[in-house]
């Protein structure tokens, strides 16, 4: 049993090296290990925090687009529905207009008809006259058998007409 007293005693310059090994080599770890790794893990979390702040700042301005656009649309409907009022209103006045231009040309084609159609009443009735008067004059001249001159002819000519205006 000796034998194995020897490896469970306590040798204290063993001890101190093996205390002062691990402190140098949790220094070394601390410095070259954790150190890295650390200045690694901030900047992957900066990276990450940059990342969601872009696109939060992404997302916000998507939103404002988005609204942007809906406001525009909501202007270009209502500017459109304004264009065919405007249309509707001009065309509805054009049609007016016109119908107001037919209406008046009807009523001059009207007017013209109705004066031409008076012109020629008053020429027929002047040829009627004329013939009547013509014949009034050869019946009255075979009457009275002798020759009217020009004067007393006139003078019979318009009364007779006078007469047949009047009976008209």
């Amino acid at each position: 049993m000796p034998e194995y007293v020897d490896l469970v005693s306590i040798m204290p310059w063993e001890m101190i090296t093996q205390l002062c090994n691990l402190l140098i080599l949790t220094l070394l770890v601390k410095k070259f290990l954790f150190k890295p790794v650390q200045k690694i893990l901030a900047e992957r979390q900066a990276a990450a925090d940059a990342v969601m702040s872009e696109a939060r700042a992404a997302r916000e301005k998507a939103q404002t687009m988005q609204a942007e656009y809906e406001q525009s649309m909501a202007g270009a409907r209502g500017e459109a529905a304004r264009i065919v009022e405007d249309a509707t209103r001009a065309a509805g006045q054009r049609s007016e207009e016109l119908l107001a231009e037919a209406a008046a040309s009807a009523r001059r084609m009207k007017e013209r008809a109705e004066s031409e159609i008076e012109q020629e009443r008053k020429k027929a009735l002047n040829e009627v006259k004329d013939e009547i008067g013509g014949m009034a004059m050869e019946i009255a001249s075979k009457v009275v058998e002798r020759e009217i001159d020009e004067k007393d002819h006139q003078a019979l000519i318009d009364e007779f007409i006078k007469n047949v205006g009047d009976a008209s």
